[in-house]
């Protein structure tokens, strides 16, 4: 379940947020892809938890999942 993970039109045009917080769940997987480690990026947004990143990564993975229909 994906409980940190927020949606709400009146932050970042309900965009997907960690925690209803004006962080954005991209900019948390996108610092991964880029090679930073979960230390790091806690140290640059100090009200992220470990598992909000945790999270982040779920979403992306949920949202790149194909589901592959066999005639």
């Amino acid at each position: 379940m994906l409980d940190r993970i927020t949606f709400d039109p009146e932050i970042l045009r309900g965009r997907a947020c960690i925690r209803g917080m004006r962080i954005p769940a991209l900019v948390i997987v996108g610092q991964i892809a880029q090679g930073a480690s979960v230390d790091e990026i806690l140290a640059d947004y100090p009200d992220l938890e470990v598992e909000d990143t945790q999270q982040a990564i779920q979403y992306a993975v949920w949202l790149t999942q194909e589901q592959v229909q066999h005639a």
